[in-house]
């Protein structure tokens, strides 16, 4: 496909649509409804459990908030585990896996959040660059056995691979930008074959390993390969939220983000770009740090808007109103 084919458009009497063909998404308006002590900070990660409950790992007061798929406020906890949310996800036994750039560690819970087991000693990093568990981990991810990987990506340049129980198996990479190095690996995902898809944000590219750290191949052509999401099977999709660029004489370049690419086997299928550029409006993105599908294919994107705004538009003051989760209703053909 041609990706130019997929700038968003605006129809004359219906609502603003991303993306173009069997990848067109209607963003929603005021879909969530929170009670006045709860506020989102940045949503680093966002995750859908088997009845479409929407789980909303942020910055804020409240670090897991959980939605109904209404948009209404079900729970919140998290408050004495987590101090810079960063990752997420749920396993097939709907236990739910939260990286914690903060403090250093992985926690798996319950999804009413009940601690099951810990990986990593809070406020306790290994030294930077060491290659050990961890400093500033970023994200989980489950081989079909069990097995879990973590992407270590601030202050390490590694991946780490644990048995199910938490114990540690190996780690592999270093910083560089060949086959195997990595320059902050951000995110992580392993597809039904086991095959490990390390995003790695500064080169570029996601780079694929076999489960024990062999390389194998590499997704070019991404600009800041940030969020990442696939979809379960043996083809799946990966939806891909890239960041803009922060060199001052590149900002305004058009088409390197935000935006959110689709990918089948490494090949772009979709774009869905921030209408207008960068921003906080509807239909716009400033920095697309998590992503997940519901059962329908709605999509919900996180945002870390923030972080992102002095290196997108310096010198201006962060709005009063940020919309750090969005929610995109995807829109089937009749």
């Amino acid at each position: 496909m041609d990706v130019q084919d997929s700038r968003p458009a605006e129809s004359v009497d219906g609502p603003l649509v991303l993306g173009t063909g069997r990848f067109r998404y209607e963003p929603l308006d005021d879909w969530m409804s929170l009670p006045e002590h709860v506020v989102l900070g940045e949503v680093a990660a966002v995750a859908v459990d088997a009845r479409d409950r929407v789980y909303v790992f942020n910055r804020g007061a409240h670090p897991m908030v959980v939605l109904g798929p209404d948009g209404g406020f079900l729970d919140s906890w998290g408050q004495d585990l987590f101090t810079k949310p960063h990752g997420l996800h749920i396993g097939p036994d709907q236990s739910i896996y939260c990286t914690d750039e903060g403090t250093h560690t992985v926690c798996k819970c319950t999804l009413e959040g009940r601690l099951l087991m810990r990986i990593g000693v809070p406020g306790r990093p290994a030294p930077r660059m060491s290659g050990r568990p961890f400093n500033r981990c970023t994200h989980t991810a489950l081989a079909p056995n069990g097995d879990i990987y973590v992407s270590d990506g601030y202050g390490n340049a590694a991946v780490h691979k644990f048995s199910p129980d938490g114990r540690h198996l190996l780690s592999w990479g270093r910083s560089g930008s060949g086959r195997g190095e990595f320059n902050l690996p951000h995110n992580i995902h392993c597809d039904v074959d086991g095959l490990v898809y390390v995003a790695d944000r500064e080169n570029h590219r996601i780079q694929i390993f076999d489960g024990e750290g062999r390389y194998q191949t590499q997704w070019n052509n991404l600009h800041r390969p940030s969020a990442m999401y696939m979809t379960s099977g043996p083809c799946p999709l990966c939806f891909v939220g890239e960041i803009g660029p922060y060199m001052a004489h590149i900002r305004d370049n058009p088409n390197l983000g935000p935006r959110i690419s689709i990918l089948s086997n490494g090949e772009v299928v979709g774009r869905l770009d921030s209408h207008g550029g960068p921003g906080t409006g509807l239909g716009q993105f400033t920095s697309p740090h998590g992503i997940a599908l519901d059962s329908s294919g709605d999509m919900y994107v996180g945002e870390v808007t923030t972080s992102s705004w002095p290196s997108l538009f310096p010198g201006r003051p962060l709005p009063d109103k940020l919309n750090s989760l969005r929610k995109l209703r995807r829109i089937v053909e009749e």
